[in-house]
């Protein structure tokens, strides 16, 4: 049984709550590089972790990612001046560059060194794959920028996608390690339900990892063998899935990386990181979008019931969302749970084991912080930062052998 008091522990991410204070110990995405896309372009408000911040791109091209509110009166800076390497609030014209120097303060006198004595709240920034992640913990504290695969791919290798989802970043990252959903709200084809290679009730497994833990599903799809999934969770709330993102993306060197990346308590960014070792055309990248808006909201929503066709369901698929991607369906299966799901109410059975596994993962880390101990997957060491190989896995291996043999070295 899992309390309210651990469903509190694990869903609140403002600052000073316990996961929190966890995500604020690494780099996670701020928003996509194309939402500052020109130098001196107009800023964009940002939410992240409960906090109101405002990005921009300064005329060399650095982004910045500052407290939303002017440190003089707290005007918004969203509504602000970017020109010459700062952003000038509209009301008395202070100015702040990147790192949150106050560079000027026009309606003070002419020889008040007054702006020197204050510091404007910002967050450093790094570019990578189409990203802008951020680091928003103590500055003693900063990382290492993990060197995962994406981050030394060239740019045509790479194209990402974010997503808006209404409830708690939890409720999604749990539905990456949730195997046995698989066979049913992704069944596309009712009478898939009835072959051996669907297997409903796959065995467990759950295995932590200097980077966060790997989970592995096995499903027998004959009398002697079985078909393994392995994928990896990344603390603090980044996931692989085994294979492509999208139908679009029919090649087989396709890969995704995902990030579940808290807005606040109840609203989250999800970001699908394709990747493989070969150019995506213009084409493909606009494909890949054609589940979301302008906005970056979802097509299939609450507001629309997801699309749900009745006629569909009763005699094509599982769930009657007709989906371009798996991530259309598991978004009405976890918004549905509420903004927030009270965990306290649920009833768990093994097909839970790996969702288990992950909460107390979490809740160790966590704690962690709040005793004053480095969590795990702080990278420190230049010698120890390479994650290139860090994938998930898939294959079929004869019955009685182990998993292991899909694994591949994962650096680090």
């Amino acid at each position: 049984m899992f309390s309210r008091e651990e469903n509190e522990f694990l869903t609140r991410v403002g600052p000073g709550t316990p996961m929190g204070e966890l995500m604020r110990r690494y780099w996670i995405p701020a928003l996509l590089s194309e939402e500052v896309a020109a130098p001196d372009c107009p800023p964009v408000r940002v939410s992240l972790l409960g906090e109101e911040l405002v990005a921009f791109r300064d005329t060399k091209g650095r982004v910045g990612l500052l407290n939303e509110h002017c440190s003089h009166r707290g005007t918004s800076l969203f509504f602000g001046r970017n020109e010459e390497c700062g952003l000038r609030c509209i009301y008395h014209g202070w100015k702040y560059d990147v790192d949150g120097n106050v560079l000027e303060t026009p309606a003070e006198p002419g020889d008040n060194d007054f702006r020197k004595k204050i510091h404007h709240r910002a967050y450093p920034c790094k570019e990578a794959a189409g990203m802008v992640f951020t680091y928003l913990g103590p500055p003693d504290k900063m990382p290492l920028f993990p060197e995962y695969e994406w981050a030394r791919l060239p740019e045509d290798r790479t194209h990402v996608v974010k997503s808006f989802l209404g409830c708690n970043y939890l409720q999604g990252l749990e539905g990456d390690f949730d195997s046995s959903h698989t066979t049913f709200l992704h069944c596309n084809n009712l009478k898939d339900l009835s072959r051996l290679n669907r297997d409903g009730a796959p065995e467990l497994e759950a295995e932590e990892t200097a980077y966060g833990m790997r989970a592995i599903s096995i499903r027998k799809i004959e009398s002697d063998k079985n078909y393994v999934r392995i994928s990896p969770f990344i603390l603090p709330s980044f996931a692989i899935v085994p294979g492509p993102a999208t139908a679009r993306f029919e090649e087989t060197d396709a890969r995704a990386f995902r990030f579940w990346i808290p807005i606040d308590d109840r609203r989250t960014w999800f970001y699908i990181l394709n990747m493989r070792d070969t150019p995506f055309t213009s084409e493909e990248k606009k494909a890949a979008r054609s589940w979301i808006d302008a906005d970056y909201r979802r097509v299939h929503n609450a507001g629309n019931d997801y699309l749900q066709d009745r006629e569909h369901q009763r005699t094509v698929s599982y769930s009657g969302i007709k989906a371009v991607i798996p991530a259309e369906q598991d978004g009405c299966a976890t918004e549905s749970m509420g903004p927030i799901y009270d965990r306290s109410k649920e009833h768990l059975g093994y097909s839970d084991k790996t969702i288990i596994a992950l909460r107390r993962l979490l809740q160790k880390a966590a704690r962690d912080v709040q005793e004053g101990k480095e969590p795990p997957h702080v990278i420190r060491n230049p010698a120890a930062n390479d994650f290139s190989r860090l994938r998930a896995s898939k294959g079929v291996v004869p019955a009685g052998e182990s998993w292991r043999r899909l694994l591949e070295p994962e650096g680090g």
